[in-house]
């Protein structure tokens, strides 16, 4: 909520007395105060946008962990047969995708584990019985299989699949309670609207005290993305995640869409919706972390997006020191370059064509890490309230 600037309270002037000057001060701060409370009892509120995949969901919990008190015992119990889940989902399509790359498993055993695991229905085991274990790792020990997962790309597979699957003996214990960083990796299809509050300390050059602040997360397969409009109304900012790690991956819902570039053409329309020009825009480029571990393993954005050799041969970017800088810094040059595009603003009665004189702010992330989205998440608060409170006039 807006509210209107003090314009009119007049400062102390030199002409006035001490006693004068000091009276009105008193008045000033107490107003000041006033309207800073009146401001705190709003709650801010956050939308968190973004393709599917892109690690909406992964922020939405880091909240929780960060700002809430965390997950209780019988919440982390909650969220197993989700992570065993995940778990046969992706061991499941490692195998599946064997044939059809026309690579061969290791050895006899590894065969007849894979025919273990295709004979099961599609959802996971209750509980991890010997029998299961001993073929997951059989089959996640197998050079063919390894051979598959280096080749992922190419098919749809978990970002966690390596690490559930690394830290299967662990996870399969019978007396397993999952940790804060297994929630973190688990993933389940976002349907619908989901919302957090929590209250963070305000620093006392904002003023001091608390503000509550709202975060809804929705949806980011396209079927979904229709339901957003719901939840547009009264936000203040919108964080919008990219993940760079995608450039070499499409779709799951368009096998010939590149996820990199939907994630372009998404935060476009985002950036130029009519319905959130007022509200802040953060962008999360999320998954650097993945992102650099794909280049140093061969791949390289280039064989997708042509036009990053171009880019390479600008004046050196500052902290650019090898091919994993480059590719983030061009990665974020597309999403500026987004924001300073032209667009038509359609009005009743005309349709104009208009730059927008908004800003955006950018952040490296990696959504698992809790102390990497503690630090930026503290700057992006910062940030939300500093503009807000200067758009009320109080600073």
């Amino acid at each position: 909520m807006k509210l209107r600037p003090l314009r009119w309270l007049r400062q102390p002037s030199a002409k006035q007395s001490t006693a004068q000057k000091e009276e009105l001060q008193v008045v000033h701060n107490h107003m000041i105060k006033d309207m800073q409370k009146r401001f705190s009892d709003s709650p801010v509120k956050i939308l968190l946008l973004g393709t599917a995949e892109s690690g909406k969901t992964t922020i939405f919990k880091q909240m929780r962990i960060l700002h809430i008190n965390g997950f209780t015992d019988d919440e982390r119990r909650d969220r197993i047969p989700e992570i065993y889940q995940n778990i046969h989902d992706s061991i499941h399509q490692l195998v599946l995708q064997m044939s059809l790359l026309g690579l061969d498993f290791g050895s006899c055993t590894s065969e007849r584990s894979a025919d273990y695991i295709l004979s099961l229905p599609g959802g996971a085991p209750e509980y991890m019985n010997e029998e299961y274990c001993d073929h997951v790792m059989t089959l996640w020990n197998d050079v063919g299989i390894r051979a598959c997962y280096d080749r992922s790309n190419e098919f749809p597979l978990l970002d966690s699949a390596k690490y559930f699957l690394d830290n299967f003996v662990r996870i399969s214990d019978c007396e397993y309670i999952p940790s804060t960083e297994d929630i973190l990796h688990s993933r389940k299809i976002t349907t619908g609207i989901s919302q957090i509050t929590f209250r963070v300390p305000v620093p006392k050059s904002l003023g001091g005290g608390e503000q509550e602040f709202r975060m809804y997360d929705v949806g980011g397969q396209r079927d979904q993305r229709n339901k957003w409009i719901q939840v547009f109304e009264g936000i203040q900012a919108v964080l919008f995640l990219v993940s760079c790690s995608e450039f070499d991956q499409n779709l799951r819902e368009d096998p010939n869409q590149n996820r990199l570039e939907e994630a372009l053409k998404l935060f476009r329309r985002v950036w130029q919706n009519r319905f959130l020009a007022s509200a802040g825009l953060i962008v999360f480029i999320n998954k650097y972390d993945i992102m650099e571990r794909k280049i140093r393993a061969g791949k390289h954005i280039v064989d997708y997006f042509p036009e990053y050799e171009e880019f390479c041969k600008r004046p050196q970017q500052d902290n650019c020191f090898d091919e994993c800088d480059w590719t983030k810094m061009f990665i974020k040059q597309k999403l500026v370059d987004i924001t300073q595009e032209p667009f038509k603003r359609h009005s009743r009665n005309n349709s104009d064509l208009i730059t927008s004189e908004r800003e955006c702010y950018y952040h490296f992330t990696v959504a698992t890490d809790t102390r990497c989205i503690r630090e930026v998440f503290s700057d992006v608060q910062k940030m939300i309230l500093s503009e807000n409170m200067a758009g009320s006039g109080l600073f």
